[in-house]
């Protein structure tokens, strides 16, 4: 799998250097590649988000651009031996293809579906949305995002009518007199961004920290609040209770600026502070000291992140913390707001561009007529030809191979096997398929159940955008091709368009389409080739254009200006008018400008404790490794420094199950199970036991979560679940 790899250790090369950005989470941070003799080597870049600053992760992130594992061919399963093999991509497209057309031939268009990822640039992310709903004609597509964003995203339309991460520049972390972090541990998923955290403390800011956990950025805060998982949304009433009781809240902007606040105001009543503490363990005193700092501070903003959005309550978790800062007047105020901590690298920009399964570019809802009509336009289809909205990922992915479910998925940027919730269920729904196609750079554990694997470009072969969490539009960079061997995902998707356009067609029996087809002015490939280009900045002109006058409006951004300014804010209608780093100064993105409230109460974890399963489990990262795992745990370094899966628990716990500290455990849920050493720390909650879950095998935290969603958007339930720890 490594023949005719590309090396960069070639006596004579031309030393070459581009400024670009980490491949990793959405910081974005700024980085500039250099490649000589010796190799490719990772430089500090003073960009806005990270001022110079890197992580283990960005430093190390060019050793995968020659690893030994990279795959260089395509891999076609062979039917007799059941083994992978490497095939020429004429062969692996032509199996693709008929794949595809056998199983939508007998089961209809919405019998093969597509999966995407947040890692994916703005350009490959409307590419793959606009091949799913006019390639294939399928509604089946979403995208891992869902795992990540969705509960921040629907809390944010419907209060804002807008979904950006953050609505003002990250710089004004640093700024804020009181900043409350919710289910947040940057410290070790994006490292960088812990400067403006120390540059706000240094300012005499007061830091507050709401986590199960003792983490490493909960160490740095002035006041951590450690309630049990899945009480979030209760504490968040019974700050919003004290501030309306200490006379706190902002009746001004209220009356002004919302609407919707009485019915809120009733509802956060009966969350007095002692039956927020009965219930989530915090301290009254901690909660009366976190709403005063909220309530008296001048810049004040709120942030939450995946551990109060992971949960099948998540979006009412997320309103409650809305409702609060609207009540105190925090959103468009210069300094202060409400906002989400976005994940992966272009978790932003992946869900505004139409790989999400009810969204078309801009952030157009597929089912609203308007939106189809404009974006039929741009495409050149009728707006009937559009599929309709598809289903949410856990939902899409449980249903694959099952009757009336998808029988085929293309894979992009997304590893499943690992990050899904009930992991092992959803890995026994992906051998179920007739045709399972993965387009990756390295065999992950997806990659090895395909039928076909597509070897695909790294962040550095490659140009296109990206949207970090503030909503900055940036670009990628490619210092290189990719080796000879490999193609880009915009590549993919454009053989595979012209290739399934020729159906029917009579020019000849081994015309190749890629190479166009001189048999008619007219041929069906060499269209669908020039509908589908390969070039990420054709494509982004073409976003350019859809996503005009919607939410996610990059009308006015183009490369150039992205250069020139360091990244571009959507919304940003025109070349020749201002983007819009800070949102909500006027008006809301509402019909009547008006944000909106929303009551919402407390309700018990999908699962609950019980004799059986008596302790509450939840995961999250560490600061070696990124999402499944699937690059990271082939760097050498990040390996060393984070082999392997651990069961964290507390001291006391461990002693009432007979466990010491590097012993073996077995985690069991109704689920499933993982294995893997014991960790003590006397910084986590007696009843609640962790695990990270980046790793694979015995140890993968998701055999174990619960695949229990939120009704609103389809988030599973990461983030707690009923559990019992043994000795294994």
């Amino acid at each position: 799998m490594t023949d005719g790899a590309w090396s960069a250790t070639r006596p004579g090369l031309a030393p070459r250097e581009v400024a670009t950005h980490c491949p990793y989470c959405a910081l974005q941070c700024g980085m500039t590649l250099r490649e000589d003799d010796a190799g490719v080597t990772v430089h500090p870049r003073q960009f806005p988000t990270n001022r110079g600053g890197l992580c283990q992760k960005g430093w190390t992130a060019a050793e995968l651009l020659d690893h030994p594992q990279r795959l260089t061919t395509p891999l076609v399963r062979d039917p007799a031996t059941g083994e992978l093999r490497p095939a020429s991509w004429d062969t692996a497209l032509d199996r693709v293809v008929a794949g595809i057309r056998a199983v939508q031939d007998d089961a209809g268009r919405d019998a093969v579906a597509v999966f995407g990822g947040g890692g994916l640039t703005n350009e490959k992310a409307y590419a793959l949305g606009k091949f799913a709903r006019i390639g294939l004609r399928t509604r089946n597509i979403d995208y891992n995002g869902r795992f990540c964003m969705s509960s921040a995203a629907a809390a944010g339309m419907r209060a804002f009518g807008i979904d950006r991460g953050l609505p003002f520049p990250l710089a004004d972390l640093g700024r804020a007199d009181t900043l409350l972090l919710v289910g947040a541990n940057p410290a070790e998923t994006m490292p960088p961004l812990v400067r403006w955290l120390t540059e706000q403390r240094r300012g005499g800011g007061k830091l507050i920290v709401v986590d199960p956990r003792v983490t490493a950025t909960a160490r740095q805060a002035d006041l951590h609040l450690q309630p049990l998982p899945g009480t979030d949304l209760a504490v968040a009433n019974a700050l919003l209770h004290i501030a309306l009781t200490e006379g706190w809240v902002d009746r001004a902007y209220v009356a002004d600026r919302t609407t919707g606040f009485d019915a809120v105001r009733r509802s956060v009543a009966a969350w007095w502070p002692a039956r927020a503490e009965q219930l989530s363990g915090v301290p009254v005193a901690d909660l009366e000291a976190t709403a005063r700092a909220l309530g008296t501070g001048g810049r004040v903003i709120i942030l939450t992140a995946r551990g109060a959005e992971q949960h099948a309550k998540g979006v009412d978790t997320v309103s409650a913390y809305v409702n609060l800062a609207l009540a105190l007047g925090l959103p468009g105020r210069d300094g202060s707001g409400y906002g989400c901590l976005t994940g992966q690298g272009n978790g932003q920009g992946g869900r505004e561009h139409g790989q999400k399964a009810d969204q078309l570019p801009g952030y157009r809802k597929i089912d609203d007529p308007a939106a189809r009509e404009h974006v039929a336009r741009v495409w050149g289809v009728p707006a009937d030809e559009l599929p309709g909205p598809g289903v949410p990922a856990y939902q899409l992915l449980d249903s694959l191979g099952t009757p009336g479910g998808p029988r085929a998925l293309l894979v992009f940027g997304s590893n499943p096997v690992v990050s899904a919730p009930r992991a092992a269920r959803i890995e026994g729904r992906l051998r179920d398929l007739d045709l399972l196609v993965v387009a990756d750079l390295l065999l992950s554990e997806t990659a090895a159940l395909a039928d076909v694997v597509l070897p695909t470009a790294q962040w550095a072969e490659e140009d296109g955008t990206m949207t970090n969490l503030e909503g900055r539009v940036l670009r990628r960079r490619a210092l290189r091709p990719p080796p000879p061997g490999v193609r880009t995902d915009l590549a993919i998707i454009s053989d595979l368009a012209a290739r399934l356009a020729t159906e029917g067609c009579a020019a000849t029996d081994d015309c190749a389409p890629t190479d166009g087809c001189a048999a008619t002015d007219d041929c069906a490939a060499t269209d669908a080739a020039a509908r589908f280009p390969a070039d990420p900045g054709t494509v982004f002109a073409e976003l350019r254009r859809a996503s005009a006058g919607g939410a996610a409006d990059y009308a006015g951004i183009s490369w150039d200006r992205i250069d020139a300014d360091d990244g571009v804010y959507w919304p940003c209608p025109t070349e020749d008018g201002p983007d819009t780093p800070r949102l909500f100064a006027d008006r809301f993105a509402t019909p009547d400008g008006r944000a909106r409230f929303h009551p919402v109460d407390h309700r018990p974890a999908a699962e609950e404790v019980c004799a059986t399963y008596p302790l509450h489990f939840t995961t999250g990262r560490v600061l070696a490794q990124y999402q499944s795992g699937t690059q990271t745990r082939r760097v050498a370094a990040l390996r060393r420094a984070a082999p392997e899966a651990y069961v964290e628990l507390h001291p006391d716990l461990a002693a009432r199950l007979g466990i010491d500290d590097g012993d073996p455990v077995r985690v069991t849920s109704r689920r499933g199970e993982l294995r893997a050493p014991a960790r003590l720390s006397a910084g986590i909650r007696p009843d609640t036991v962790f695990a990270p879950f980046h790793y694979a095998g015995a140890g993968r935290a998701n055999s174990v979560t619960n695949d229990a969603v939120d009704p609103i958007c389809g988030m599973p339930e990461f983030k707690i679940c009923a559990v019992r720890v043994e000795k294994a």
